[in-house]
């Protein structure tokens, strides 16, 4: 038995056997072959190529069927690489000119292209060494008549290991039989531990070389509320962890208990609880678990996996059922957040040396106008079916604001020349994680119609701490008093001004921080779905004044160790 100590991204406890995702390497051995050899190598070619096209078509369907369209389209730039005219005859010609065989010809030409796309400037172009990686590998496997483990093939509920989950592959385990994944990299708010929360599995990253000291096979305790991870445990310790679940069950059915009523404290006072989504198929599960709108719905996700962008049609349907869906209660949508580790191949945004201090969110959507006003086109034409909200994310001062609202009212323009519907008097509001927004957020305040404060971020910049990096991760505290301080700035700040503050980040969904920040004056909490009813029932067995004074004292420590400890135990004394 071997216990790890990672970073809980997602909480939960998981058991189950690994199911190990890894780099799939290829030795290829030459081979000499005779002149009458080669129409069956060609032949062999020839059915390694229809039989990845049928692999990827297959594929294509699958995740179309249970994701959608856009997800799918990942794959247009795989099928495009079978057809590679170039690259076919030059495996044909130099089969016949060296003879050797077809699997070590295919092998050569496949790295001298991985090569040669290497060296190209063009960042589109070298994105591009991925697709060719991908279908190069799914033939070589055919060709060599080897099978690859897929998550389709999950016959039972596992555990996934590896180096690292993209967003991409991340959204891959969607609706899959995953128990819980864990990897070596990672930070608890990286964009893989925000869509674990979203799938509602348990997730521990961050655990430097998990994946050389685990097996396919091996039984794994994952528990991501602690970040402990035991490999292969003993009879007594596998135990205790069932017992574990049974509580945890038992726990999970009280708080349920509270899914469907207000979040109102004993003494009345009310706040919502809202939920964030990546994709609008989650708005169900968002329901189906007590929310009382959609606080970040974020539109990135939506730009994800596909070689084109989408349209305006393609925005406006999709925001159009979110407002349908959620029927009169408030959906909230974040404008492009692009860059940071978010990255697409076709807007061509340059490599930086600091990314998350670079070209991204507001600063490349108020650069490109063209992408930013076909994004709020489609938002304004669905606020004519629901009660949709904006905001715009990293905010830094009060001109980004103002140019950001002048596009907005040019796209109104567009829409009332066109004759379009639209909701005139859509609520605009301002997402406050940079320190700089936070320390003038009383000048944004005379301007924006509510704020939402994106703690992931906020936290990053005020301490200085890379949100993805596990080598810094204990420098990542959400309850350090500079960042405290900074809430209650934005919060008192608002409600100088009369207007609202609701919080999306990752620090909105944890309990042990929730009377802290109700406290601190909070109106509306946004989290990842299955948080909601637990958030409920912390909030209605406390009263309002309880949290102000426990939020005062809070503020007098003088670390966030201490905060933590001290807020643990007053959710413990509340709960009990």
């Amino acid at each position: 038995m071997i216990q790890l100590k990672g970073i809980a991204a997602a909480s939960g406890i998981s058991i189950g056997p690994v199911y190990k995702l890894g780099p799939e390497e290829f030795m290829v051995v030459s081979s000499a072959i005779t002149w009458e050899d080669i129409p069956l190598q060609i032949q062999l070619f020839e059915e390694a190529l229809i039989k990845t096209r049928r692999e990827i078509i297959d594929l294509q369907k699958r995740i179309s069927s249970d994701m959608g369209q856009e997800e799918a389209q990942i794959f247009d730039a795989h099928l495009l690489v079978l057809e590679d005219r170039m690259l076919i005859e030059e495996v044909i010609s130099r089969l016949k000119k060296e003879q050797v065989n077809v699997a070590y010809i295919f092998s050569e030409v496949l790295k001298k292209y991985i090569s040669v796309f290497s060296k190209i400037e063009d960042e589109y172009l070298k994105e591009r060494i991925a697709d060719i990686n991908d279908v190069g590998k799914r033939i070589l496997r055919n060709l060599l008549g080897r099978e690859k483990k897929s998550l389709a093939d999950l016959k039972g509920r596992a555990v996934i290991v590896a180096h690292d989950l993209s967003p991409s592959d991340t959204v891959a385990l969607y609706k899959r039989n995953v128990a819980a994944f864990v990897t070596d990299i990672g930070g608890k708010t990286s964009h893989t531990a925000i869509m674990a929360k979203s799938l509602e599995i348990p997730a521990v990253v961050g655990l430097e070389g998990i994946t050389a000291k685990v097996a396919s096979g091996d039984i794994l305790i994952v528990d991501g509320t602690t970040g402990v991870v035991i490999i292969n445990p003993d009879e007594g310790t596998l135990k205790n962890y069932e017992q574990e679940l049974i509580k945890l069950k038992g726990t999970t059915d009280i708080f349920l208990s509270a899914k469907d009523l207000p979040a109102v404290t004993i003494d009345g006072r009310t706040v919502l609880i809202n939920s964030n989504i990546e994709f609008p198929d989650e708005v169900p599960s968002a329901k189906l678990h007590g929310t009382e709108g959609i606080g970040l719905y974020r539109t990135e996700f939506f730009y994800m996996n596909r070689k084109d962008s989408p349209t305006e049609e393609e925005h406006y349907q999709a925001y159009k059922y979110v407002a349908q869906e959620m029927n009169g209660h408030s959906v909230v949508i974040r404008t492009l957040d692009l860059g940071g580790d978010k990255f697409l191949s076709q807007f061509k945004i340059p490599q930086e040396m600091q990314p998350f201090l670079g070209w991204r969110a507001i600063r490349f959507c108020l650069a490109r106008p063209d992408i930013f006003k076909l994004q709020l086109r489609a938002i304004l034409r669905a606020s004519a079916h629901g009660n949709l909200k904006l905001m715009y994310p990293m905010i830094s001062g009060i001109e980004e604001l103002w140019q950001a609202n002048k596009l907005l009212n040019e796209a109104k323009d567009e829409l009332r020349q066109k004759g379009l519907d639209f909701n005139d008097k859509i609520e605009v509001g301002v997402m406050i994680e940079v320190p700089s927004a936070a320390m003038t957020a009383d000048i944004l305040a005379k301007e924006a119609d509510f704020f939402s404060i994106g703690t992931n971020d906020l936290i990053q910049y005020s301490l200085a701490v890379d949100r993805g990096n596990e080598k810094v991760a204990y420098l990542y505290e959400p309850a350090h008093p500079a960042v405290l301080r900074l809430i209650k700035n934005v919060i008192d700040s608002a409600h100088q001004a009369k207007i609202k503050v609701a919080m999306c980040g990752e620090m909105a969904g944890e309990p042990s921080l929730a009377l802290i920040l109700l406290g601190l004056g909070l109106d509306e909490f946004s989290m990842p779905p299955q948080v909601i009813p637990e958030l409920k029932y912390i909030i209605r067995s406390v009263e309002f004044k309880a949290a102000q004074e426990i939020a005062r004292k809070a503020l007098e420590f003088s670390t966030g160790t201490e905060i933590e400890e001290f807020a643990r135990n007053k959710l413990a004394e509340i709960l009990k």
